[in-house]
């Protein structure tokens, strides 16, 4: 989907050179980027910014609506569209940082410049988003119409799914999702906000966030007298009530306030150029020790969960003085055929990675599985380097993928394994691709060994890779253990993510925690019900919900590297400024739908879905639609439809219509492709059939032709030419034709095997 995404932007950028911009241009024309092989192509042209596109199915409407060049007509359809990037008048970013989370919203506007005035065409719109990014709503105004999209139930939304367009919206990859804003006329200037959430990460003590904002020199109105104006605005809000350092960021920004624990900072200015860098950011908020708070806020008005809300949050520190904790890790990885080349190669390597930075009297072990499972070694192997060593050569031996996924054995193994393990935290990382049929049983085992593996129970850590396996039954392994989950849904990033997950896990500086005194409260929930541990690599964030009246004195406790006991007061505030539910959101929803599936609770799932619809979250249960609305100025009382007056004071009449999108929800697995040992992706790849080969063949004529010459230049070539000329060129392009003609029908018989 991407590599065909970035074909036909390339194709867009081809045509656009048919308009003529004028003699008072600020830009050239778009310029192609140089050849490259394929995957560099993809990523070329992919957006790295909010980005709109004219879709443009005839390359004939292609065209400046101000200074019409009356080119030649072209023959011919652009199948799939060509994607022409609107040229962007103005930008302005609004950030807010709270705790670990950023809601991002980006307003700006953009021209249908490259269509003719008399005609329309579809725009795509593409929200690129940063770490964990979580899309929370599209708004769109143009000339008497607006659009807006909202989410509603699922079983709502099972008939308008009957009339969905294939393209009408949904995620290009996992961090872009793209939107349709149908039959926009030729010169039209678009508004648009989108909005987002996206996660900040964490690097001993200092928080990271980093948003795409490289816009390509393409997109830069290409008349001089534009202004083009951006706006940037961001504010954090760490909630540690000590003082916050700004460490770095990308762009120029003035300081508008500093108080103790948040930080203002705007800009505004006309530039030359749009951003050629994406926007990075970068904050401190810890101290040396553990620290932690515990915010208080009451229910909003509209919440549909009226219990009091509590948020506490605690940081690792430096950590430097304390004794790390020794580990016992046992390695689960899957080897059915699905997981061949890449995902195998990148899973050996991130392991290799792990165990070099494990310590002298850690011990691990590693186990595959597939129909069968294998050991490494019948015991814990202490970590040396001769073990090491023979570990490694093992993975390389024994990563060969073979039929079948039977997950069970190997994670009873591996508990069994790490059972009498004393003074030390046993954990299982546990990396599949795959879904099975007795998910719901493997969690009701893992849960009864757990309650008997003593007063530390292995932590199962869980890694799912691709769409294909049922990241909800991963997450609800890691909760029952205190564990930690990670994905990546296709196969780009999954060393790197795997690597984040075994960095985090393996440097644990505080086990068991719990929270005195909760007990005390009525109708008390934690999400996550059992609290994971303080990690080095990671701040630990804790949403809940609660009836009575909140202790005053609140002490987090748990475990240190020696075992010691440790606990700290948590400072209890009112967040009074701080939307908690928006904040945690994401979090909670995927956390409450994990348990739904698990317990499989219909009032769970009505509960998630009036949670995903309260906050603009996105769910498995609720779908996404875009409500266009319409407005039809009428002199004549009417009594249907709402109404305003205009400032002629005619009465307009708002006609609205509902458009639904593409359902986009991961789901919960896909049994199917895992017996059939599909390889882990996202989205589906399908072979074009024999008329699409036809069509796909006939109708790039012209966007070859628009590559090759400029048809300005053609004109006034031909008008040059004696009538000899004339004649001789067009008896030997209609040879030219026909040969070209009976090359595409031999190539549809050839891809149909001669049967039409």
């Amino acid at each position: 989907m991407a590599e065909d995404f970035a074909r036909a932007v390339e194709d867009g950028l081809k045509l656009a050179k048919r308009i003529y911009l004028g003699n008072d241009r600020a830009v050239a024309a778009p310029r192609l980027a140089a050849p490259m092989e394929r995957t560099s192509t993809a990523q070329a042209y992919l957006p790295s910014s909010p980005m709109v596109y004219a879709v443009i199915p005839d390359p004939g409407i292609v065209d400046n609506p101000d200074l019409p060049s009356y080119q030649p007509h072209v023959h011919g359809r652009c199948d799939p569209p060509a994607l022409i990037p609107l040229q962007m008048n103005a930008i302005e970013l609004d950030i807010d940082c709270y705790l670990d989370r950023a809601l991002v919203t980006v307003t700006g506007t953009w021209r249908v410049h490259c269509v003719m005035g008399s005609k329309r065409c579809d725009c795509r719109i593409a929200v690129p988003m940063g770490e964990h990014g979580s899309i929370l709503g599209v708004e769109v105004e143009i000339t008497r119409k607006s659009y807006a999209t909202q989410l509603i139930a699922a079983q709502d939304g099972n008939e308008l799914e009957k009339t969905t367009q294939p393209q009408s919206g949904g995620f290009l990859k996992p961090n872009i999702f793209t939107l349709i804003i149908p039959q926009v006329d030729g010169g039209t200037n678009l508004s648009i906000k989108m909005s987002w959430s996206q996660k900040l990460t964490y690097n001993e003590g200092e928080f990271f966030l980093d948003i795409p904002f490289n816009f390509p020199e393409y997109v830069t109105p290409a008349v001089k007298k534009i202004s083009k104006r951006v706006k940037i605005y961001l504010s954090v809000d760490a909630g540690t009530g000590t003082e916050v350092l700004f460490k770095r960021c990308s762009h120029q920004l003035k300081e508008k306030m500093r108080n103790s624990g948040t930080l203002r900072f705007s800009y505004e200015g006309d530039v030359l150029k749009w951003s050629n860098a994406d926007f990075s950011f970068s904050f401190t908020a810890s101290s040396s020790n553990i620290v932690g708070g515990l915010f208080l806020q009451s229910a909003p008005v509209h919440d549909v969960d009226q219990r009091d809300v509590f948020s506490f949050y605690l940081f690792p520190g430096k950590q430097q003085k304390t004794k790390a904790f020794k580990r016992e890790v046992v390695f689960v990885v899957d080897v059915s055929k699905s997981m061949a080349g890449k995902p195998l190669e990148d899973a050996n390597n991130a392991i290799s990675t792990a165990l070099s930075k494990l310590s002298p009297g850690d011990s691990f072990n590693i186990i595959t599985f597939s129909d069968d499972t294998s050991l490494f070694s019948t015991s814990m192997e202490l970590i040396t380097s001769d073990s090491v060593e023979r570990g490694i050569e093992w993975m390389n031996k024994n990563f060969a993928v073979s039929d079948g996924t039977n997950m069970l054995p190997p994670l009873e193994k591996a508990v069994e394994m790490l059972s009498n393990t004393r003074g030390s935290v046993p954990m299982i990382f546990f990396v599949t691709d795959g879904s099975v049929e007795d998910e719901r049983h493997i969690c009701n085992v893992m849960k009864k060994r757990l309650a008997s593996s003593g007063s530390v129970p292995p932590r199962i850590h869980t890694f799912g890779l691709g769409v294909f396996c049922n990241h909800y039954f991963l997450q609800t392994l890691a909760n029952l253990s205190r564990g930690q989950h990670e994905s990546v849904y296709n196969t780009d990033h999954i060393e790197e993510r795997l690597d984040k997950l075994f960095t985090r896990a393996l440097s644990t500086v505080l086990l068991n925690i719990t929270i005195e005194p909760l007990q005390v409260l009525d109708e008390v929930e934690v999400y996550p019900s059992k609290i994971p541990d303080l990690t080095s690599s990671s701040p630990l964030m804790i949403y809940g919900r609660y009836r009575g009246k909140f202790p005053e004195n609140v002490k987090a406790n748990g475990l240190l590297g020696d075992f010691s006991s440790f606990s700290v007061e948590l400072t209890v505030q009112r967040a009074k400024d701080m939307p908690l539910d928006k904040v945690f959101a994401k979090n909670v929803i995927d956390l409450l739908t994990a348990e739904a599936w698990f317990l499989e609770d219909k009032q769970l799932k009505e509960k998630v879905t009036k949670l995903s619809i309260q906050t603009g979250v996105p769910s498995e249960y609720t779908r996404m639609i875009q409500l266009e609305n319409t407005e039809e100025a009428s002199k004549q009382s009417d009594t249907g439809g709402k109404k305003k007056i205009a400032s002629n004071g005619e009465k307009q009449k708002m006609i609205s219509r509902t458009i639904p999108l593409q359902n986009f929800s991961i789901g919960f697995g896909d049994i199917t492709a895992t017996r059939e040992n599909v390889p882990p992706g996202y989205g589906e790849q399908r072979a074009p059939d024999a008329a699409e080969k036809f069509v796909k063949a006939a109708s790039s004529c012209c966007v070859s032709l628009c590559n090759k010459c400029c048809c300005m230049c053609c004109v006034q070539c031909c008008t040059k030419l004696n009538d000899q000329c004339v004649l001789v060129f067009t008896q030997l392009f209609t040879a030219l034709a026909c040969i070209a003609c009976f090359e595409c029908c031999t190539n549809v018989c050839c891809a149909c095997g001669g049967e039409h």
